[in-house]
């Protein structure tokens, strides 16, 4: 029987954390300290920079200051897509040249396999399925896009992606009115919390220091400001992505966008037959205001998109707490897709913010003349951006302190790229506001006329948002 919106178990962080329980939390800064490193942010970004670090050169001090639990944010809510997707890449080729952003989406391909590995090495089980990622087109004009970004993907390098109809799209998973689909193997499926409770486990087992309910109020030059005290360091890193705004002078920095997601019952084995998805391939479309879903490792389906895209003044959510619209709009996309779970159950509901820099690029940074760095803006790919991310700030730190030299890492497009603010309120709202409906409108559009062509609206709206 079909759940009410009522019935749903709504926040609590994620089901991700209902499914694996809350962390045991660590202890706040206990006064004012020093390190050589200080890392804000206790998401995958600052986690994966510390262990990085910390394995490159043991004898570092680091210290990661979080203002809830590791894992509170973006990191524990995602919809577990471990994939080779990087925000700006495009524009990284306008600016750069294609073989460099070649070298960018290279350097993502490999970082799947590295998150995968040194999971395996650390001993983190965090249900990772490496099943590739399918992104289905179910229109005429989702079909022409599809085949657009698959010859893109193919143009940067990625030669084992494949293509395929209506036919061989049903064999790997039976998505209603599926015209067409492309798959990448660069992707694997994983239990977000799981992945992110045993980073900071294998990061503390390193020596490096985290304190916990300890939210940082100001980053300045080698100082990070907490209402507990003061953590003195060489560098300071920010790794805060949607949380950014909160900070003392970064409300326009990145923008805090909400996505939304549901998690159903587990399913039957006949409610999987009808289905297909033995690949347990993680599965995206290619429509304007996107979805993206997982088949969770006990049986279910983990579903998300846009609900209420952003909220007035960078505002973010109270634990994960889902309006009871956006929840039934995405249980009515998750029957959309597959008719046939019309009676499942929807369980949990949650979103979550992420970063969006106003030109949509990814970016990593170390100031060397302040010491200051920081990385993020992944516009939702980030589970597998981030450890690209930290890399390339261990790198960087290492470059700056005399302890290495330039990298292919540090030489890649979006180091120290620049970018303007957001506009001040109340234009980045109704900005914002304005662009999701029109993209949704798009969708509608183009479901009705069945036309080749992507709609006008679509087009006027990437223009309008700085996407083009």
């Amino acid at each position: 029987m079909s759940s009410s919106v009522s019935d749903v178990v709504n926040g609590g962080i994620s089901f991700w954390y209902a499914n694996d329980g809350l962390p045991a939390v660590r202890e706040p800064l206990p006064g004012d300290a020093s390190a050589d490193v200080v890392i804000v942010g206790g998401g995958y970004t600052g986690l994966w920079t510390a262990y990085y670090l910390k394995k490159a050169a043991p004898f570092l001090r680091i210290t990661v200051l979080e203002q809830k639990f590791c894992g509170y944010g973006a990191s524990g809510r995602n919809g577990g897509w471990l994939y080779n997707g990087i925000a700006g890449r495009d524009r990284y080729a306008k600016l750069h040249g294609r073989d460099a952003a070649v070298r960018l989406q290279q350097a993502m391909n490999g970082t799947v396999d590295e998150v995968v590995a040194v999971a395996a090495a650390e001993g983190i089980e965090a249900d990772v399925h490496k099943g590739g990622v399918l992104e289905v087109a179910r229109t005429p004009a989702q079909l022409a896009r599809l085949k657009a970004f698959h010859e893109a993907e193919l143009a940067f390098g990625e030669k084992d992606r494949e293509l395929y109809g209506a036919g061989e799209t049903a064999e790997r998973i039976r998505v209603a009115d599926a015209v067409g689909s492309s798959w990448t193997p660069h992707g694997a499926r994983v239990h977000p919390v799981k992945l992110v409770k045993g980073l900071a486990a294998a990061v503390e087992a390193l020596g490096v220091v985290i304190h916990e309910q300890t939210p940082v109020t100001e980053i300045r030059p080698k100082h990070a400001v907490t209402p507990y005290g003061t953590v003195r360091a060489p560098y300071v890193l920010r790794c805060t992505e949607g949380f950014t705004a909160a900070l003392k002078g970064e409300r326009r920095t990145w923008l805090p966008m909400n996505s939304s997601m549901i998690a159903t019952e587990p399913l039957t084995d006949e409610q999987w037959e009808s289905v297909g998805w033995d690949g347990r391939e993680t599965l995206g479309d290619m429509a304007h205001a996107y979805m993206y879903a997982q088949r969770t490792a006990d049986g279910r389906i983990a579903l998300g998109g846009r609900g209420v895209p952003y909220r007035f003044g960078s505002g973010t959510d109270n634990d994960g707490r889902t309006q009871p619209a956006t929840i039934e709009a995405l249980r009515e996309l998750l029957h959309g897709f597959f008719p046939s779970l019309a009676g499942v159950r929807v369980e949990h509901a949650w979103s979550g913010v992420l970063g969006v820099p106003r030109d949509w690029c990814a970016t990593v940074t170390l100031d060397r003349s302040t010491g200051l760095g920081w990385a993020g803006g992944y516009v939702g790919s980030g589970v597998a951006t981030a450890n690209l991310a930290a890399r390339t700030l261990r790198d960087l730190v290492q470059q700056d302190s005399g302890q290495g030299g330039r990298t292919e890492l540090t030489d890649l497009p979006w180091v120290g790229h620049k970018v303007r603010k957001w506009e001040p309120e109340p234009l980045r709202w109704l900005g914002v506001q304005g662009m999701y409906a029109v993209y949704r409108a798009a969708d509608r559009r183009e479901a009705v006329t069945r036309g080749a062509e992507s709609s006008r609206l679509a087009r006027f709206a990437d223009r309008v948002a700085g996407r083009g």
